[in-house]
């Protein structure tokens, strides 16, 4: 044991006793005084903590500063070690949109993000002089707490919002600045939760507003550069149900959403017209989960009514879109999950689950057409990325698996006047954008090779669940 821990002496709380009954059950807390009655207070505010409660962290800290003294070289070694495996100057994949491109990267020595654009030069580069919109660590400089939620451009490209705390509070104040110059021109959303969402005019911007409990309570509308208070659009009383905001891939409705964990209510704004009544889709029913997309004056809504465990794909018309004019183009099958579903100009993507493994299936609105996009590995993690654009011929997804690291890939579709099969397996459009640094490494000398695995349904002489396993070769010069 070392001199510091030796000579060190754990601070003991005070004790003031505390009763409280309940059920006809007396209990004395002596410790209760630790949790600060304004607690609320103290999350916008860390200055208004109780002295006392305050002055107990800080021994605590002290202490536990001194018994770890002896083995700060190697704290240090292990850092090293651990951020020597991450690419410190990491950045995304450029996401196309108009005229630009966006993307978030990193420096070395950094710890916050930098959130850029370059110009698009009219096509899929991102060709061009980058401009940096926001940057994360020199935001971060005078605060010792320093966290960006969200970052969204509006649709002129004008300006750009970001919700940021610097409290650790998770109640984000929204900087909304010039785009080209970097000034502020407007700072009034406080308590949100980072959720925003533009609407077509570039000058409204919606946004959630979390209560003294952390609750998501309400969706209000900001006008920049207007004095006057925000415009609440729904309140949400239940604390069983949360809200959500979003937009339609055409970003021709804005999307308010009402929803616990089996229960959804989604209703559309104009983002023509922010000021505009929402119109609901469906009432709230329980266990009636949906979620809405908008194509070419139709919704298109992912649910699991009329028995549909695993999920179905329904169309209704935007302008009457009640449950009684629903009819379905896409039927539940039992086994094949429904993940997510996106509607681009030319083609409606799905993303589903079939015996353990995802898959994307792409449909051509104008005559049916199916394309899958295949993989060889038997066990796989994959998803959407839904980009920002609607008339597109490209889709991005994300991969990884067991042996392979997170990689971004494109694929691109033929349009309507181009023939294909029926349901065809498509390998040969896909270009692979990113793959996580972990691809780079070389292997040691004594690196083991690894199978994989992945069992659906009842093993041979098991009973357990399906599952994938990990088998080690020999090891290999």
């Amino acid at each position: 044991m070392s001199a510091n821990r030796l000579r060190a002496r754990a601070p003991r709380a005070a004790r003031h006793p505390s009763a409280s009954a309940h059920h006809g059950i007396e209990r004395v807390d002596d410790y209760a005084w630790l949790r600060a009655d304004n607690w609320q207070a103290v999350m916008r505010d860390p200055a208004v903590l109780d002295p006392e409660i305050r002055a107990h962290l800080e021994a605590e800290n002290a202490y536990t500063k001194t018994v770890m003294a002896d083995t700060e070289p190697l704290q240090e070694t292990l850092f090293a070690e651990m951020k020597g495996r991450i690419k410190e100057d990491d950045s995304s994949v450029p996401a196309p949109d108009g005229a630009y491109s966006y993307y978030t990267r990193y420096e070395v020595g950094g710890q916050h993000p930098l959130f850029c654009r370059k110009p698009r030069n009219g096509g899929e580069g991102d060709g061009g002089e980058e401009q940096i919109l926001i940057d994360g660590n020199a935001l971060a400089k005078p605060h010792a707490y320093f966290r960006i939620a969200n970052v969204a451009h509006s649709p002129d490209h004008r300006l750009i919002a970001y919700a940021v705390d610097t409290k650790g509070s998770e109640f984000y104040t929204v900087n909304i600045i010039e785009a080209d110059t970097g000034k502020l021109v407007d700072s009034e959303i406080t308590d949100n939760n980072g959720s925003l969402q533009w609407a077509a005019d570039s000058k409204t911007l919606l946004y959630i507003w979390l209560d003294e409990e952390h609750r998501p309570r309400r969706l209000l509308s900001h006008t920049i550069g207007d004095d006057t208070a925000d415009r609440l659009i729904h309140e949400q009383s239940d604390p069983g149900y949360f809200l959500e905001i979003g937009a339609t891939q055409d970003e021709r409705f804005l999307l308010f959403g009402v929803h616990d964990h089996e229960t959804a209510e989604v209703s559309l704004i104009d983002a023509g017209d922010p000021a505009a009544k929402p119109r609901l889709i469906a009432p709230r029913e329980t266990e009636h989960d949906y979620s809405v997309d908008h194509h070419e004056g139709r919704l298109i809504i992912l649910t699991n009514s009329g028995g549909a465990e695993d999920y179905r794909i329904v169309e209704a018309p935007a302008d009457d879109p009640g449950r009684e004019n629903w009819r379905e183009i896409e039927p539940h099958r039992p086994g094949r999950l429904i993940l997510d579903v996106v509607a681009y100009k030319d083609f409606l993507v799905r993303l589903e689950r079939e015996d353990g493994l995802p898959r994307i299936v792409v449909r051509r609105f104008a005559d049916g057409e199916e394309h899958e996009i295949a993989f060889a590995e038997e066990a796989y993690a994959l998803g959407i990325s839904h980009g920002y654009e609607y008339d597109t011929s490209t889709l991005r997804f994300t991969y990884s698996s067991m042996t392979t690291p997170a990689q971004v890939s494109t694929t691109t579709w033929r349009r309507a006047n181009a023939p294909c099969a029926r349901r065809k397996r498509s390998r040969a459009a896909t270009t692979r954008l990113f793959m996580s640094r972990a691809a780079s490494w070389r292997r040691p000398r004594t690196a083991r090779r690894f199978l994989y695995r992945c069992f659906i349904g009842k093993k041979p002489s098991s009973t357990a669940p399906p599952r994938s396993f990990s088998m080690a070769t020999a090891p290999t010069a």
